[in-house]
């Protein structure tokens, strides 16, 4: 398992070895040696999974939890292609604004976990793509927030080329200027104390 630390503080890319044969392949997205040598944390602690279906040019996101009660995430491609994006939205972080981009494909079967605190976004580059996630929090529909995807003070450079899909939800979210102006960034440092909570505890519930 190859392992990447992404721009964004706290977040990382990782790349398992595939195994072909004449049967087809075996690889494995998650390892919970890699993860604990990469974050000093041992392994995930799974509330929830998700699984999501898209249509090519679909874009979901910017999504983030409101912190507390916070969410961290391990998110791979099971199938299908996506550019997967992660942002700094913890107001204190030493990356705090930052993004950067992990592209999932059936090729190499990369994975990213995102910390506590920021922001997700994807865009899907075929039909049928298919996103999985690991999540340390249950899904609470009033925690969970979104900002612009498309914001020019964030600068994301998304893929050209599509016809754009997007809830209505995230057409009219809310700009990185505001969602600030409101006060419903999470901060970092209670993002890490979440954190810290959640694999202390060994659950995906903050004690």
């Amino acid at each position: 398992m190859q392992v990447r630390s992404l721009k964004v503080e706290g977040a990382y890319e990782f790349t398992p070895r595939r195994f072909a044969d004449q049967r087809g392949l075996f690889v494995s997205p998650f390892q919970q040696e890699a993860f604990t040598e990469a974050l000093g944390r041992p392994g995930f602690p799974v509330a929830q999974t998700n699984h999501s279906v898209s249509r090519r040019g679909t874009i979901r996101g910017i999504h983030f939890t409101a912190t507390p009660p916070g969410t961290a995430k391990y998110v791979y491609c099971a199938s299908g292609r996506a550019v997967d994006v992660v942002v700094d939205l913890r107001v204190g972080s030493p990356t705090f604004g930052r993004w950067d981009a992990v592209e999932m494909d059936q090729v190499h079967f990369r994975a990213s976990y995102f910390p506590v605190g920021v922001g997700h976004a994807f865009v899907a580059l075929e039909d049928d793509t298919v996103m999985s996630y690991m999540l340390t929090g249950a899904y609470v529909a009033e925690h969970e927030l979104a900002l612009d995807v498309f914001d020019e003070d964030l600068g994301i450079a998304l893929p050209t080329g599509l016809d754009v899909v997007q809830s209505d939800r995230d057409r009219e979210a809310l700009s990185f200027a505001e969602a600030r102006d409101k006060g419903i960034l999470p901060d970092y440092a209670a993002s890490r104390a979440v954190e810290d909570r959640l694999w202390s505890s060994g659950s995906g519930a903050p004690r």
